[in-house]
């Protein structure tokens, strides 16, 4: 393993880490608390749409504009419709194999929405070092690639609660939610890796990636958890909708500040 792919494992684990950090939060929730959840089951809503836009969207868009010949627009819309539907289809399966109105199938879509959206995420990093090349690279160039890997560990926090805490409110254990939420950024060391092995190959797909992820993250935002956040809601009508608010500023926020 070269210095540059070995940077890149390190840089990916690191934003693992910090997934791992924002999926222990739930060790706050003793009881589940239906207003406090309500909260941030709108936060988690808020923070993957921005994510899906600013993290996702918006470079794919760039990037294949410089380098795709296919107009950006194709390449982003039709990654995002296939994201979107790859998650119906995965709805689908999962209530088939495990029923209809058990609450873990929204869980399982929601884990299996934050994997799919760290995979171009640790992608991302992993092209960022690799094009670094061996021996040839600057102290500039280096802290470049390592401010993309500390923006996006950032991201990862609210990403790891947004899988944890939820999973806390179908009755999971404080240990069990706190283990699946951070399993969900496992996958960005791997792909790390493998965008610094392939950086030629990774840079063609990657806008389509980045927009297959943001299509996924949007259904379950609005299909799962905007809905699952408006429980009592006759009794606190906007109380979870500001969750969505802040939680879209917040990701918004970290994204512009951090590029």
């Amino acid at each position: 393993m070269n210095e540059i792919v070995l940077m890149a494992f390190l840089a990916t684990l690191g934003t693992w880490f910090v997934t791992a950090l924002g999926a222990a939060t739930v060790v706050f929730f003793k009881k589940p608390d239906e207003k406090a959840l309500n909260l941030m089951l709108g936060f988690a809503a808020g923070v993957m749409i921005a994510a899906s836009f600013w993290s996702l969207l918006e470079p794919a868009i760039e990037r294949a504009e410089a380098a795709s010949s296919i107009p950006a627009g194709i390449v982003a819309a039709s990654g995002f419709l296939f994201g979107a539907f790859f998650m119906w289809g995965s709805d689908k399966a999962v209530t088939f194999a495990m029923g209809e109105g058990k609450g873990m199938n929204r869980i399982v879509l929601l884990v299996l929405a934050i994997t799919l959206h760290n995979i171009p995420e640790g992608l991302a990093v992993g092209v960022a070092f690799g094009a670094l090349k061996n021996g040839s690279y600057t102290l500039e160039s280096l802290l470049s690639a390592a401010s993309i890997a500390i923006g996006i560990g950032l991201q990862n926090f609210p990403e790891g609660a947004a899988v944890s805490i939820p999973l806390r409110r179908e009755g999971c254990s404080r240990r069990k939610s706190f283990l699946l939420g951070q399993a969900s950024g496992i996958v960005e060391p791997v792909a790390g890796v493998v965008g610094a092995l392939l950086v030629v190959y990774i840079e063609a797909i990657l806008p389509f990636a980045l927009s297959f992820a943001a299509g996924a993250m949007i259904l379950v935002a609005v299909h799962e958890l905007i809905p699952e956040s408006q429980k009592d809601q006759e009794k606190q009508p906007y109380f979870a909708t500001m969750g969505i608010i802040l939680g879209f500023a917040v990701m918004m926020l970290l994204d512009v500040m951090l590029g």
